[in-house]
């Protein structure tokens, strides 16, 4: 046996997995919670590999609605924005708020100017 063979390096679980988000902190996490007794060994790489698809669904709608804006830098309006338009993002981020976003622009109809307040004044 030569040294090398005892030098090499660790494979970590994320690079196993070949994902970004940390498995060994999730799995941490996960026990730390106390969610379940036991925590099976592919549960951490399935919610990393889950919680990084949503991320990147998340940071490309917004890429887009920052290009669509004119802008280069993704700030948290964009977010909000990319992510109140897209419907089945929008259900999972209900009732969330996202900190200096402001809010989504919206006209109520009874504040509209128009018909509708013309025809209560010919009454």
């Amino acid at each position: 046996m030569s040294s090398s063979a005892n030098l090499r390096r660790r494979m970590l679980r994320s690079e196993k997995a070949a994902i970004q988000f940390p498995v060994s902190r999730i799995a941490h996490f996960l026990k730390r919670g106390r969610y379940c007794r036991r925590l099976g060994a592919t549960a951490p790489v399935y919610l990393a590999a889950v919680l990084e698809n949503l991320v990147a669904e998340v940071l490309e709608l917004a890429a887009n609605m920052t290009e669509r804006h004119k802008r280069k830098v993704i700030k948290p309006r964009h977010i909000l924005l990319a992510v109140r338009q897209e419907v089945e993002v929008n259900k999972l981020f209900h009732g969330v708020t996202i900190s200096q976003s402001g809010v989504i622009p919206k006209i109520r109809k009874e504040l509209e100017r128009g018909k509708a307040r013309s025809t209560k004044r010919a009454n």
